[in-house]
């Protein structure tokens, strides 16, 4: 290269679009889901020329119900992208959804010019006081050499301890300024270098010993996972705790087929049964929160004693268990396993406790067959679930991902439709969120286009987020064709 080609190249300039797009992309952005427009356009095509693929929504709620569920299926952060004002409150829906289900989830949101802030500019709003109640970590680049460090921030803070969800806030004006390339590139080392990385304490042995303890001298222990173990990709260690040991086990809802709801130990059908008489309870990355009745009675035994895995402590603090272990779900497993490995115990078939278990969820399996056999005419709820269900069964391996909302259809569905692998079942989650369904659909087929997807909605449900069948099928055609 000549001599003034070398310093033409060092002298030119990129704009603050550019940036914030090679930014995603360096730290490992490959999708993108949202709703362009003014300022954010720009942005989204930058990305999609340094192969972010950006998945256009009709609206931005559904955009952050896809990123949301894009996060938990991958562990990667769904990313939201948004335009100002209006935008940035509509993504609301999907940022909030994530943060309570825990999923990591980042929304880009472009805002007014700074220096018209407060003057009634265009879509004027202070975005990051907005979504402060609905995220772990807001931030705003205020200048154009932030945008990097900003994007590395709000990507690492996703996915550290608990996940949730995060905020960038990205000004006009920031967007429109340049600097050279030289400086850009100098920028993305040091944002890249400085990337902070979250560390949880060690757990002690002794706790490792006493949780172990409590298992070993239990009469009806109960293993009750949640969706921290499905993110945590905890099924290896889960599946050799409870054949090693015997003990029988609880998924909350949307964790169905972690381990598979036809194993003998699965307790789902007798689920009063379990969480009424069991006085050991060891729970795996699930809340006690209303899904689980609070740990309280008159749904747990007054005398129960919880054993509480979290990687967040404050969550450990807060529900006060008999025994809390802080840390990563399959990490945990793989102590307790090695725990019981040298000093082994397994309850056994015969066992009063699996027997009991055992008989009754066999007896409630029973009874809900008696009416699955009946052709019902017109359907009622029963009927097509059994189509249903008996479809995805003969799908085989992999198992179709079930995206489910809507209160009795998803209570019926829980019930009948049989899960078998592990995040194949995404509903309406910890907030009983409404309107999730289509782009969960899109974030299934995005993250997983090796299996099937299969909606199973309410009329109400389906109605909230229909327009973006078109979206969905839009993706299933893309896949298809690659």
């Amino acid at each position: 290269m000549a001599g003034s080609e070398l310093q033409n190249s060092q002298n030119a300039q990129i704009d603050g679009n550019t940036l914030a797009a090679k930014s995603l992309s360096l730290f490992g952005a490959t999708h993108m889901f949202g709703v362009v427009g003014i300022p954010v356009t720009s942005l989204a095509n930058r990305a999609v020329q340094l192969g972010v693929r950006f998945i256009a929504f009709h609206n931005e709620q559904s955009a952050g119900y896809a990123a949301s569920a894009y996060g938990y299926l991958t562990g990667k952060p769904g990313i939201l992208l948004t335009v100002s004002g209006p935008g940035c409150v509509h993504g609301l829906a999907g940022l909030s959804n994530g943060m309570i289900n825990t999923w990591p989830i980042v929304m880009i949101s472009g805002s007014c010019d700074q220096k018209d802030f407060g003057r009634g500019d265009f879509q004027e709003l202070d975005q990051v006081e907005a979504v402060k109640p609905f995220s772990k970590f807001a931030v705003k680049a205020k200048d154009i050499t932030e945008v990097p460090k900003c994007v590395a921030q709000v990507l690492e803070r996703a996915v550290s301890g608990r996940p949730g969800g995060c905020y960038l806030d990205l000004p006009t004006d920031v967007l429109h300024q340049t600097i050279s390339v030289s400086e850009a590139e100098k920028l993305l080392k040091e944002a890249e270098s400085a990337k902070e990385t979250v560390t949880q304490g060690g757990i002690v042995n002794s706790d490792i010993d006493k949780a172990v303890s409590l298992l070993k001298e239990a009469k009806k222990p109960l293993i009750v996972f949640g969706k921290g173990a499905a993110y945590a990709r905890a099924e290896g260690e889960l599946k050799k705790l409870v054949e090693s040991t015997g003990i029988p086990f609880l998924p909350t809802p949307m964790d169905k087929g972690l381990l598979p709801d036809t194993h003998p130990l699965a307790a789902t059908a007798a689920r009063s049964l379990a969480i009424g008489q069991c006085d050991v309870a060891l729970v795996v990355g699930a809340r006690l929160n209303w899904l689980l009745h609070f740990g309280e009675p008159p749904k747990w035994s007054k005398d129960v004693k919880f054993v509480l895995v979290d990687v967040c402590k404050e969550e450990i603090e807060l529900r006060k268990p008999h025994l809390g272990l802080v840390g990563d779900a399959k990490k945990v497993l793989e102590m307790i396993n090695k725990e019981i490995k040298d000093e082994p115990f397994c309850l056994g078939k015969n066992h009063p406790w699996v027997e009991a278990i055992w008989k009754k969820t066999k007896d409630n399996v029973l009874k809900m067959e008696v009416q699955l056999v009946k052709d019902v005419v017109p359907f009622n709820f029963m009927t097509p679930m059994r189509i249903i269900r008996d479809a995805i069964l003969g799908v085989g391996s992999p198992a179709p991902i079930l995206v489910s909302e809507g209160a009795n259809t998803m209570d019926v569905g829980r019930a009948v439709l049989v899960q078998t692998e592990p995040r194949c079942r995404l509903d309406a989650g910890t907030w009983g969120t409404m309107g999730v369904g289509l782009g969960y659909c899109i974030a299934a087929a995005i993250a997983c286009p090796e299996r099937l997807v299969v909606a199973v909605e309410g009329d109400s449900g389906f109605g909230f987020s229909a327009v973006e069948v078109e979206v969905w099928l839009s993706c299933i055609i893309m896949i298809s064709s690659i």
